[in-house]
């Protein structure tokens, strides 16, 4: 259906709206096919504006086959209008519930479901997590030719639900209800969800570029993923590139099929302590990729869109213009921990401590019941476990986050036969 462009959901938009690249993005990521009708180009587009009394104040629109209008809809509002999460109990007590649908968490549900557990997958976006968005994992195993994050996803998530494991979708946590068990997960639309156990992994976010005016062109020229669905929107353009990571390498070389030249900014003096070898080659000999060390942006301009950048050299002091549209930025990690209000230890950065990195004061703190210490990747609160990007000392890899799930599961039998 994907294919042949035959869907039951309509999306009016522009590719100049962040609104319009976000919900594109979760339909495509979801596996749900949906139309695009361009506003700045398709014919027959006021037709239906005036037919559904749609103002431009209104873009995004999504319109499903029942005619149901949503207009400038949140992930869950489009989520709710499918019918994605239509069979969940949320009133049943799990054995299990997993806060992220990454390589982490899904690994976890596999593991978990297949072993007879009750698990619920929380995810509020779509499956994958940061490798979802990745163009092409070459280093995970048994892949020797690579394989898209979005279908990496797609398969652990059949997987997963092979075994039982259910999963809900569009709505992310609030809170963490700790104080006492079992625990209850607070999600976006106000409901609690009753679990034994919870594995967070949440995963992190791209740092952001220290910016005034940056938040003005997120989804309208600054992208925090390199997917064929923002390689559609720069083919021919030159980029930006902003990292020295495996993503950022990643997104360079996929990025360089189709635009005329890819910049990579660098803060540092070059690639060796932070990216694979086999993409530093890569890089290297490929003649549309210019690596620029030293470097990084320092203002973004443009109306609505971005227009043109500056960079400076660090180590000259030189700032140079471009007028350049896209800027891909793929830099540091944020851990996604806000929501948890103080009800697990976490390290000076922000990502959660666990096992043996759990000090005495941190479970002094958290007033620690047990005769026994954590597990490996126990936080400070009995039966809560963290893993993937999220986790302090993390290797921020898909092998490692996948082991990290299914070494999770062993330890979240032990506490329920506790």
């Amino acid at each position: 259906m994907i294919s042949r462009r035959i869907s039951d959901v309509v999306v009016l938009g522009s590719p100049h709206c962040k609104g319009t690249l976000r919900v594109r993005e979760f339909l495509t990521r979801n596996g749900h096919p949906h139309t695009m009708l361009d506003l700045d180009r398709d014919a027959g587009v006021q037709e239906l504006l005036d037919r559904f009394h749609v103002t431009a104040a209104d873009i995004p629109v999504v319109i499903t086959c029942s005619e149901v209008v949503l207009r400038n809809p949140t992930n869950q509002q489009i989520a709710d209008a499918l019918g994605f999460n239509d069979a969940i109990d949320q009133t049943q007590v799990r054995d299990l519930v997993i806060v992220g649908a990454g390589p982490a968490g899904l690994a976890a549900a596999v593991y978990g479901a297949s072993e007879g557990l009750d698990v619920l997958v929380v995810e509020s976006t779509a499956p994958g997590g940061q490798a979802g968005s990745s163009s092409r994992i070459e280093n995970y195993l048994g892949f020797p030719t690579g394989i898209g994050g979005l279908e990496l996803a797609s398969r652990a998530t059949s997987q997963a639900q092979k075994f039982g494991a259910q999963l809900m979708i569009g709505t992310g946590a609030n809170r963490l209800a700790c104080g006492r068990t079992p625990y209850a997960l607070e999600i976006g639309d106000g409901h609690r969800l009753p679990a034994r156990a919870v594995i967070i992994a949440s995963g992190a976010e791209y740092r952001r570029l220290q910016i005034d005016n940056l938040s003005r062109f997120e989804g309208a020229g600054v992208y925090y993923a390199a997917t064929f669905m923002e390689a559609q929107l720069c083919t021919g353009e030159e980029v930006v590139v902003v990292g020295a990571g495996n993503s950022a390498g990643q997104a360079a070389v996929f990025l360089a099929q189709t635009a005329r030249r890819v910049h990579m900014v660098i803060r540092s003096a070059g690639l060796a302590d932070t990216m694979s070898r086999y993409l530093i080659r890569r890089i290297e000999d490929h003649p549309a990729i210019v690596r620029h060390p030293h470097t990084e942006i320092v203002s973004l301009e443009g109306n609505g869109h971005l227009e043109r950048m500056r960079w400076r050299d660090n180590q000259s002091g030189q700032v140079e213009t471009h007028g350049i549209r896209h800027v891909f930025t793929m830099t540091g990690a944020v851990p996604s921990t806000h929501w948890l209000e103080g009800c697990v230890a976490l390290d000076d950065k922000g990502f959660i401590k666990t096992g043996p990195d759990l000090l005495p004061e941190d479970l002094a703190a958290a007033r620690w019941p047990l005769a026994r210490p954590p597990h490996l990747l126990e936080t400070s609160r009995p039966g809560v476990f963290a893993i993937g990007d999220v986790r302090a000392g993390s290797l921020k890899r898909v092998a490692s986050a996948v082991g990290e799930g299914s070494i999770a599961i062993a330890a979240v039998h032990q506490v329920l036969h506790e």
